[in-house]
């Protein structure tokens, strides 16, 4: 089996990885195809040793990998290195959104499928590539990015903790046998999502709260989501439900305004009105189509951007690339934005789930 041929199958394994929170990035991707060149390529054992020892940084990281491996790969022996291609099998779901049983064939998609997958508009995909795109957002964990609290906590680096020394020097007679060191926790920083429900939203919102659906599960306590249509509704409790059907389902029920109007500034406002944007990252998914007065949502936006530690616009319409920021809802928030990202595929939420984790994107 040649490069060409490997180098698609195993790229796209990678970032199935990364959309299921295993730290596989592009330096241990290379070292995992490096590896892969010194051993056989279609032996289903060396891919998988090969794999979990350069792309997995962590132990938790060994269940989502062996989770990851087995749903991309479906138990079948990879291809001989004869092959003239590269094919692996992984489910998929039947048309109506239905899981297959054990009985039921799969069906059968190749790498460069999926990589062509990741890239497409959600708006426009089939049934059957929707199911595909919902099943990659229930195995995807977001990292987060950390802030430092005030409490202090013993650490190997820091600043000096004279208490701990005393008492240790004390046990010995007096004698000081080493430094101690405290530092300020770490707490992973909380992040608010917005979710514009609105008709103009409603080829893309199902797919933005099963996004945020990932994100809450990869940090409960430190994440709440909103919908944002002609009213704002709390969904953090319904996206705390383990299950991705049933949470949706729950989401479904609650949510008042599906395909209504946005009033984003009048929703905005009320959000303020509680603490949680204060220090926090806030996601805002929306296309920009306001209903109100734009100059409502620019005070907002600016109070917003006082408050929060960081503004993210997730905009499906950006991943056009012809797209300018020309609503006036959108032309109002620009100048209190720090993140303008695209919002219409898989690879766009693996890169909104990189800022979440503190890796920087281009300025709006």
């Amino acid at each position: 089996m040649n490069g060409g041929e490997i180098l698609p199958v195993m790229v796209g394994f990678a970032r199935t990885l990364r959309a299921a929170g295993v730290a596989a990035d592009h330096e241990r991707t290379r070292g995992f195809l490096t590896a892969l060149e010194n051993l056989d390529a279609g032996n289903r054992k060396d891919v998988y040793w090969a794999g979990r020892l350069t792309l997995c940084a962590r132990p938790d990281d060994i269940p989502r990998y062996d989770r990851c491996f087995a749903a991309y790969f479906d138990g079948r022996p990879l291809p001989a290195s004869s092959a003239p291609t590269v094919t692996v099998t992984r489910y998929t779901a039947s048309p109506d959104g239905a899981e297959r049983s054990a009985g039921e064939p799969a069906t059968a998609a190749t790498a460069s499928t999926l990589e062509i997958l990741r890239g497409r508009d959600v708006a426009s995909l089939t049934p059957q590539e929707r199911a595909e795109i919902n099943r990659l957002l229930a195995l995807m964990r977001t990292g987060r990015q950390q802030r430092a609290s005030r409490r202090l906590v013993p650490s190997k680096q820091g600043r000096l903790d004279p208490h701990r020394i005393v008492r240790e020097a004390m046990k010995r007679g007096g004698e000081p046998a080493r430094l101690r060191f405290r530092d300020r926790r770490r707490k992973p920083r909380r992040v608010v999502l917005l979710v514009d429900v609105s008709g103009s939203m409603a080829a893309y919102a199902d797919t933005l709260l099963r996004l945020a659906h990932a994100v809450v599960r990869s940090a409960p306590r430190a994440t709440e989501v909103f919908s944002a249509g002609t009213r704002l509704t709390r969904l953090t409790a319904e996206l705390r439900l383990r299950d991705a059907a049933v949470a949706m389902d729950q989401v479904s029920r609650a949510i008042p305004d599906w395909s209504g109007g946005t009033r984003l500034g009048e929703e905005l406002r009320a959000f303020l009105r509680f603490p949680d944007a204060r220090g926090a990252i806030v996601v805002i998914a929306s296309d920009g189509w306001e209903r109100g007065d734009p100059s409502l949502l620019g005070a907002q936006m600016g109070r917003l951007s006082r408050m929060a530690h960081r503004v993210i616009w997730v905009n499906p319409h950006k991943g056009d690339p012809a797209y300018r920021p020309l609503t006036g809802g959108m032309r109002a928030a620009l100048p209190y934005i720090d993140d303008l990202v695209a919002g219409h595929s898989l690879a766009a939420y693996e890169e909104l789930a990189g800022l979440l984790a503190g890796r920087r994107a281009g300025h709006a």
